[in-house]
């Protein structure tokens, strides 16, 4: 399993490049995210089967979240600072400043998405201050502020299917649903968890499915057309769910990583519980990604400053 160490660095997020099946980033921060800086890494699969570091990125906050854009070289973070950052993953790391800064949350930002739909080119912000802002990645003012969770709002992700709509999380408990061309107020809400929600994915192949994961350690399953009760509940987590991703490959596969230093894999259609818990982290594991482009291949990092690329056991015979 190839692994990669980022040392003194705490990894929060990664995700793999769009265009090139071996990349991936990783946002880490230094002191668990309490101060100091934050490092984005440039990393990519080698052929003997290792991770190399192509290039890193220093910023003097801690990095929460990254994404790549629709374009093979743009890679955006979103920062302890209230900012996101806009990086060149080709440039020189050592010398290399951020292309553009966007600045104006008022806390910490611990979410950025890329809009999914090939018509549109906007970035997505969901922070602590409560806000969620929409950017054109070529203005630095934003384009409209969200209001409506109560507390922190930890996660904001933009459909893959319906143009113009995205959905939200917070520690209210709310799942909540938005137009970005109406008013700047949500279109539908529920109360998903009876705990603080982290995070939130839109289903791959159903444009009406998202999923919810809560510090309760569940994750629920709701029908934007039927918003009332939830479709299915996942069980097995010991302790916070803290991402949950939709499997590209599979309508019916889903994978969250957990405070309890698991990454584990649902077949939500078969069983409440997981298929598989893989256990290869020693502290909490935070960020998760599948990789588009290679069936089946997910990456996953934690506060042990470790970067795994694995495929699945429990999916290994899947194509």
């Amino acid at each position: 399993m190839p692994t990669y160490l980022t040392p003194n660095r705490h990894g929060y997020s990664v995700r793999f490049s769009k265009f090139n099946a071996d990349r991936l980033a990783v946002a880490t921060s230094q002191c668990f995210g309490l101060t100091g800086g934050g490092t984005l890494f440039i990393l990519e699969l080698t052929p003997d089967g290792g991770i190399q570091e192509i290039r890193s990125f220093q910023w003097t906050d801690g990095l929460f979240d990254v994404v790549w854009s629709e374009t093979p070289s743009a890679v955006i973070t979103a920062s302890g600072d209230g900012g996101l950052q806009l990086w060149n993953a080709e440039s020189d790391g050592r010398s290399a400043v951020p292309q553009s800064c966007y600045c104006e949350h008022q806390k910490e930002v611990y979410s950025v998405d890329w809009s999914r739909t090939r018509q549109d080119q906007f970035m997505l912000s969901a922070s602590w201050d409560c806000t969620i802002k929409l950017w054109d990645p070529l203005r630095t003012a934003s384009l409209s502020t969200f209001l409506g969770h109560s507390e922190l709002t930890y996660s904001a992700m933009f459909s893959n299917h319906i143009p113009n709509t995205f959905a939200s999380v917070g520690g209210d408990g709310y799942l909540k649903v938005w137009n970005t061309l109406g008013h700047q107020r949500p279109t539908a809400m529920i109360k998903a968890h009876d705990a603080e929600v982290l995070s939130c994915d839109w289903a791959r192949y159903e444009q009406n499915l998202l999923a919810t994961a809560g510090s309760d350690g569940l994750i629920r399953g709701f029908d934007l057309r039927n918003f009332t009760v939830p479709l299915f509940e996942l069980q097995g987590c010991e302790f916070a769910v803290r991402r949950i991703r939709f499997s590209p490959f599979s309508p019916n596969i889903l994978a969250a990583v957990s405070y309890d230093f698991t990454t584990r894999i649902w077949d939500f259609q078969r069983t409440p519980e997981a298929i598989e818990t893989i256990r290869h982290h020693s502290e909490f594991t935070y960020g998760l990604d599948w990789n588009s482009l290679r069936c089946n291949q997910l990456a996953d990092c934690g506060w042990d400053s470790l970067v795994h690329v694995f495929t699945p056991r429990s999916l290994a015979g899947m194509a």
